[in-house]
């Protein structure tokens, strides 16, 4: 359990507790839906737990509380320095809660994203979309071959949050290639990966359901996949995104138009990126109906368009990632098993781990190879379903950052 401080300004007297409070050690002090009559009472419990505090997971949760808090303020007539304290109060809380942010691990982000998605509160859809993009993007750029490892990790072992991991991947992915490949401005980089962050937000549910699902999608759910890009720029739009090139690639994100970018609308760009990123995680994913494939050939399979020609944002991605990306597996010329851990020079020469010994014994501690170097060359990828060997994440993470120097850019 991550716990992280809440603002006593954000508690909402006399309504359910959208979540359980408690002290710094993590003991209950008021359970999720108990009603607080009063601000004595909450500082009562407050000076009980030594200060509020709750769960990570139920941080967005939080964070909607507070600005309901704030419109509370605003109907109640409160005048205008009660409610700038509580702003204020609100500004110390919003540094501690980023001091936890650099904290999280991924399966905090899952969470995260999960919740967004699931819960399209109009009043703080913008703000926790914005949070979560922060975060992404810290990741991104501070180490994108651990931010590579660990989405296409838990993307192709994982059925857990199947559809808030899908969609930070492919969003992550679009960064990468409109920043390093493509080279597009800024503003379409940061477009391009809210679009593809909240492309299937009508669908949460209905993915989740159907990676867990052993029969094939019924009519209505075929009804509902076909129509949940038009469905999801319709939501959005009913919850103040107002961007129109934004709304139209979550639009068209499923549409299959090959050719070249150049010849197409800002937002049609975008809306071909994201296919093709979509495309790549939706083959890496399990789904209880199917197993996924190699990592390598899902990259592939995105490399040709339509009519079986190159596909240039195909192409971009490919660049971006690499053939061989980080967190899929791979055999080397020495007959041992590798995790991808960074990006080499080019698209095939990545730096992997070695986990499973040419003997096929699981390694004491990861080996480190160049699969640049001629002996140590990949000659296979390797599905995850066929590599018995359980990965630790913060174990395995570290080995993905590197100096600036080592990195191919």
């Amino acid at each position: 359990m991550h716990l992280v401080p809440v603002n006593i300004e954000s508690i909402r007297l006399g309504q359910p507790l959208p979540f359980p409070l408690m002290d710094k050690d993590g003991v209950l002090l008021a359970r999720k839906s108990f009603v607080v009559v009063s601000r004595r009472e909450l500082d009562e419990i407050s000076q009980r737990g030594g200060g509020l505090y709750i769960d990570v997971g139920d941080s967005e949760a939080h964070h909607r509380a507070y600005v309901e808090r704030l419109y509370d303020l605003v109907r109640e007539d409160k005048p205008l320095g009660e409610i700038a304290g509580a702003q204020i109060s609100g500004d110390s809380g919003a540094e501690r809660q980023a001091e936890q942010d650099d904290r999280m691990d991924w399966l905090d982000l899952q969470e995260i994203a999960n919740a967004l998605l699931r819960d399209t509160h109009p009043t703080s859809f913008a703000d926790r979309l914005n949070r979560l993009l922060r975060q992404l993007q810290r990741h991104s750029l501070r180490n994108p071959d651990g931010t590579l490892f660990a989405l296409i990790y838990l993307s192709a072992t994982d059925t857990h949050m199947y559809s808030a991991t899908h969609a930070m991947l492919v969003s992550v992915m679009c960064g990468l290639a409109a920043k390093d490949v493509l080279n597009w401005p800024a503003e379409d980089q940061d477009l391009v990966v809210r679009a593809a962050l909240t492309m299937n937000v009508a669908m949460t549910e209905l993915q989740d359901r159907l990676a867990l699902q052993l029969e094939p999608p019924s009519s209505t759910q075929r009804a509902a996949i076909n129509s949940h890009a038009q469905r999801s720029a319709e939501q959005l739009r009913s919850m103040g995104i107002g961007e129109p090139d934004w709304l139209e690639a979550v639009q068209g994100h499923h549409t299959q138009a090959p050719g070249p970018l150049a010849t197409r609308s800002r937002a049609q760009r975008m809306a071909r990126l994201i296919q093709r990123a979509d495309m790549f995680a939706a083959r890496l994913a399990p789904r209880a109906a199917r197993a996924p494939i190699a990592p390598a050939a899902a990259m592939q399979a995105c490399y040709f368009d339509e009519k079986k020609a190159i596909d240039e944002a195909g192409a971009a991605l490919i660049k971006a990632v690499g053939i061989y990306q980080p967190g899929s597996f791979v055999r080397l010329a020495t007959n041992e098993v590798a995790v991808v851990i960074k990006r080499g020079a080019n698209t095939t020469t990545p730096r992997v781990a070695v986990l499973i010994n040419r003997a096929g014994l699981p390694t004491v501690e990861p080996t480190i190879r160049d699969s640049s170097l001629r002996e140590y060359r990949i000659v296979a990828s390797v599905a995850h379903r066929d590599v018995k060997v359980q990965i630790n994440l913060e174990r395995l993470l570290p080995l993905t950052a590197a100096p600036a120097s080592d990195r191919p850019w």
